[in-house]
């Protein structure tokens, strides 16, 4: 999914300036990854998080969440078959469509019907690799089992 976004992004960003890769200038303009690590670390360390931990705490949130899912993926899938690339979409579809009920529960998306069609297919594109990619995981590591 990661590397689906980044090759994205790029041809978006082909013909702007350099593609600006410097931090968000506030928090509030950081991404929601960066938002929920900061919410966890002052919440329970009582520590402030400074802005230039805003990178590190998004590929944390990021990379963190979407083990998780990709564990609770293997977990389901475990008992249940046949297994095909259908449970993958299935299960990217699902991660995208919590996060439209998550994060704005969490004041830090809008309501799913605020975007524009255009952002949502993007979005669920982005889950649905990561759905094939998290099922075609399972399905290498359980041949080497």
């Amino acid at each position: 999914m990661t590397a689906y976004q980044e090759v994205r992004s790029r041809i978006q960003k082909s013909g702007s300036e350099n593609g600006n890769t410097s931090e968000p200038p506030t928090w509030k303009d950081a991404p929601e990854p960066a938002q929920i690590g900061r919410r966890i670390v002052e919440g329970l360390f009582s520590r402030e998080v400074s802005r230039d931990k805003i990178r590190v705490l998004t590929n944390a949130v990021h990379w963190g969440y979407g083990t998780a899912c990709g564990t609770l993926y293997g977990l389901v899938q475990s008992s249940a078959r046949p297994h095909s690339a259908l449970h993958g979409i299935v299960f990217g579809s699902a991660v995208w469509g919590s996060s439209y009920v998550m994060l704005p529960a969490m004041k830090l998306r809008k309501q799913i019907w605020e975007y524009p069609p255009k952002t949502l297919a993007a979005d669920l594109t982005s889950h649905l690799v990561y759905g094939l990619g998290v099922a075609a995981a399972y399905r290498a590591l359980e041949k080497r089992s």
